[in-house]
């Protein structure tokens, strides 16, 4: 017998990516099991994040903040500026540790198929960046797949009157990877970017 209150919980958690509908009823069932414990903590956690998250005009980061934490850092080289498609690869990189310097978060890349055009990338905090002639390197840290490397052209295209460095991530053998179970593109790709050792 449904429930309205309950489906429409269910119906809004299976939104979210990586969750369908029966993933979303476990969730909510998990929830509703431990209100006190659970569910109003994180309804509290939502409408906190709601009001006081905001997006950062300088690079595209999520915060509580404007300019974000990343930005305001004094001890970051702001004149490397790492390009990535989302948020999501930004925390990625800062888990890692791998990048010091700054960041500019596209909102997504080039694609024709889903009528992403220029237009609809966040580029204008990178080119006024590069107009104000403080930036020495641009790292194009965008996926592996056609619409990144459209991207990709489109940006060192637009980059290239600046006169600054534009370089990409590497590609090819994973850490702990084995070369037998790679595709040919991944081991075309480590090949060619290949380094002394």
């Amino acid at each position: 017998m449904p429930i309205p209150d309950i489906d429409h919980l269910v119906g809004l958690v299976a939104r979210l990516p990586g969750l369908g509908p029966r993933s979303a009823r476990r969730v909510v069932l998990a929830l509703l099991r431990d209100p006190r414990g659970k569910l109003l903590p994180l309804a509290r956690a939502l409408e906190s994040a709601a009001v006081s998250v905001r997006t950062c005009s300088s690079c595209g980061n999520l915060d509580v903040e404007d300019p974000c934490h990343i930005c305001r850092d004094p001890a970051r080289a702001k004149d490397v500026i790492c390009v990535v498609e989302g948020v999501n690869d930004l925390w990625a990189l800062e888990r890692a540790g791998a990048h010091r310097g700054v960041y500019l978060v596209l909102g997504g890349v080039l694609s024709a198929l889903r009528g992403v055009g220029p237009a609809d990338l966040n580029v204008g905090p990178l080119f006024e960046r590069l107009r104000e002639g403080a930036v020495k390197e641009v790292i194009l840290a965008l996926g592996a797949t056609v619409d990144g490397a459209t991207t990709m052209y489109w940006l060192q295209e637009k980059i290239g009157p600046y006169r600054v460095e534009v370089t990409r991530v590497a590609q090819g053998v994973p850490m702990g990877g084995t070369l037998d179970v790679l595709d040919d593109g991944t081991l075309a790709a480590a090949l060619s970017a290949r380094r002394p050792v």
